[in-house]
């Protein structure tokens, strides 16, 4: 997959004074957090960071940190703090991650296709599950998991256990022992029609 870019500095001050003289120079708080590391302190440059999240486009995505003294990160967003009023990034919460270590990450379902029992059958498509969490190698991330709606037919429900995943990729519901019966995306019949009235 696309692998993205972030310049970042290291943070000597924090606190909220800290952090508003930051945000009036353009800049972004963040700390970056890591299994075997320190948590750090760091200022990334709000422009940047504006680009950056337009590129992704609410994929999945790893970002490599890059410092102007020291080695390289690879890390993925973890939280995003933004004001209620003026829409302004806050506070940023990125997670680092080891090219030879599994971890787990939140990738959106992307809906592909039309469902036969909605297009012939006029039936109404729910999706259930817009996200979920998964497990692989930084080399496997998708950027989205893709669900083909096109045999679907009116009843019928796309559970999270039937989901063609990407090879080294896994549902960490179902490794914790999770319902593989979890409803991902259902087919319901037309309102008022008999096969709702059955049900």
């Amino acid at each position: 997959m696309k692998k993205y870019q972030l310049t970042v500095t290291t943070r000597e001050g924090t606190g909220r004074s800290a952090s508003r003289r930051l945000r009036k120079a353009e800049k972004i708080p963040a700390i970056l957090y890591g299994k075997h590391t320190k948590p750090e302190s760091l200022t990334i440059s709000a422009p940047e960071f504006v680009k950056l999240r337009k590129e992704i486009a609410g994929q999945a995505a790893l970002i490599e940190l890059k410092r102007e003294a020291g080695p390289t990160a690879l890390s993925f967003l973890q939280e995003i703090q933004r004001d209620a009023i003026t829409d302004k990034y806050l506070h940023l919460d990125l997670h680092e991650v080891k090219t030879d270590e599994k971890f787990e990450i939140r990738v959106p379902v992307r809906i592909v296709g039309e469902a036969a029992g909605v297009k012939v059958g006029g039936g109404i498509l729910e999706t259930s599950s817009f996200q979920l969490r998964i497990r692989c190698l930084p080399k496997d991330l998708p950027e989205y998991i893709e669900v083909d709606l096109k045999d679907m037919n009116v009843g019928d429900t796309l559970h999270v256990g039937e989901l063609k995943l990407p090879e080294g990729v896994q549902v960490t519901a179902l490794l914790h022992g999770g319902d593989e019966h979890l409803p991902v995306v259902t087919v319901y019949a037309p309102k008022g029609s008999e096969g709702e009235a059955g049900a």
